[in-house]
């Protein structure tokens, strides 16, 4: 079956406010770029992207929300020749949800290329992924996991790939993709162009670096710089178990149409909260790993659309959300350290919105909060929760009196 050829690119002129021009790039992706809302290219674009396109080896130390994903897309949508058949691009990535999202993205800055994506993740009908790979997708999004599946299936040959991306390859060696991960680029050429992505660089990922990037340039992204300017910065001082009385006390006060993420350690805890606070009378799911992909779906298109409120997840499945219009972060459980910190805030306060990142600490807490306040620059703001507040003035009536 022939490909559909691509539409035509409109022919007037981008505007001179866009300033993606200066990059070098060609018309069918520059308009492409304009029409997915782009104006200017962030920091990490601007260094990356020249980089990629004279065909350097990239180490990009960066959080979700730099705009990563275009830095490494729009050079794939240079380079990809639509007129073959073969896969040559391959993207690996944590989770199903942030594969969907980079698939997109890629199928959006090739509209007028005419390339062929498919986007490969558990938990879906692998027929129909079985479909777009026999009819020929030149560029491949997938998580480790289903990725080499296909490898073992042979509906999936990587022996032609020209470039490779591992995107946040700090969560796929979490999640328990080192293996995996190694086992892809194997079977890739020696002579590919490679781009990986970590806000951190534990052993593991220092050793894949070493074994399988050439003269890699390094670009690093500094978190504090990326978001938090822009991000109101509160911890409340709370007993475990009050924090759900605390999180509740919280809801009342801030307006309906707020949207919240709220972060817990394990799944058994976001199942636990969530049924806890739908028993309360508030609008909310809880999504993590244990999930079936279309109930993964469905929640995360409704958050999307705005008509949930309220989400609790893990540090994994909250992974590549990129949603403008989080309103509150709620560390419920401490993140385990400065990193994943700043990975949790960076949902809020994006497109040049304000927002507010909330963490409850009990006493166990206070060493990471001395961490997260040095990090910051004394950004990080102490405040009393409102269930506390009347034994608070009731002790400051006392003292008064006395």
């Amino acid at each position: 079956m022939a490909p559909a050829r691509p539409p035509a690119v409109p022919a007037e002129p981008l505007p001179d406010g866009f300033r993606f021009g200066a990059l070098d790039l060609d018309e069918k992706v520059l308009r492409a770029i304009y029409e997915m809302g782009y104006r200017e290219p962030t920091p990490i674009q601007s260094d990356v992207i020249p980089l990629l396109l004279q065909g350097r080896d990239i180490v990009g130390q960066a959080q979700t929300g730099t705009g990563k994903t275009a830095a490494f897309g729009i050079p794939i949508a240079m380079q990809v020749d639509p007129t073959s058949r073969t896969t040559q691009v391959v993207v690996l990535v944590p989770t199903r949800e942030l594969a969907m999202q980079v698939g997109g993205e890629l199928e959006r800055l090739g509209r007028y290329n005419g390339y062929t994506v498919a986007t490969l993740y558990g938990g879906a009908p692998i027929l129909r992924q079985l479909r777009v790979l026999e009819q020929g997708a030149q560029v491949v999004v997938g998580t480790p996991g289903r990725v080499m599946d296909h490898m073992q299936r042979q509906s999936l040959d990587l022996s032609q790939v020209r470039f490779a991306v591992l995107d946040e390859a700090d969560e796929m060696l979490d999640i328990g993709f080192a293996d995996d991960m190694e086992y892809i680029l194997r079977h890739t050429p020696r002579s590919r162009q490679t781009a990986l992505f970590s806000a951190t660089v534990p052993g593991f990922i220092r050793r894949l670096i070493y074994r399988y990037l050439r003269d890699p340039q390094h670009i690093h992204i500094n978190p504090e710089e990326a978001t938090v300017d822009e991000i109101e910065q509160i911890y409340y001082e709370v007993s475990e178990r009050d924090k759900f009385a605390g999180l509740c006390s919280l809801l009342e006060r801030h307006d309906p149409s707020d949207r919240y993420l709220i972060f817990r350690r394990m799944q058994r805890g976001v199942d636990r909260l969530a049924a806890d606070l739908d028993r309360a009378g508030y609008p909310v799911r809880g999504i993590h790993g244990g999930l079936k992909q279309e109930e993964r779906t469905r929640i995360m298109a409704a958050f999307r659309a705005g008509d949930l409120p309220i989400l609790i997840a893990t540090n994994v499945a909250a992974r590549g959300l990129d949603i403008t219009d989080i309103s509150h972060v709620v560390n419920y459980d401490m993140p385990d350290n400065t990193e994943e910190y700043v990975h949790r805030i960076g949902r809020t306060g994006r497109a040049g919105k304000t927002g507010i990142a909330v963490t409850f600490a009990d006493g166990w807490d206070l060493a990471m909060i001395d961490a997260i306040t040095s990090l910051m620059g004394g950004r990080l703001e102490r405040r009393i929760l409102p269930i506390y507040e009347p034994a608070i003035e009731a002790v400051e009536e006392q003292t008064a009196a006395v």
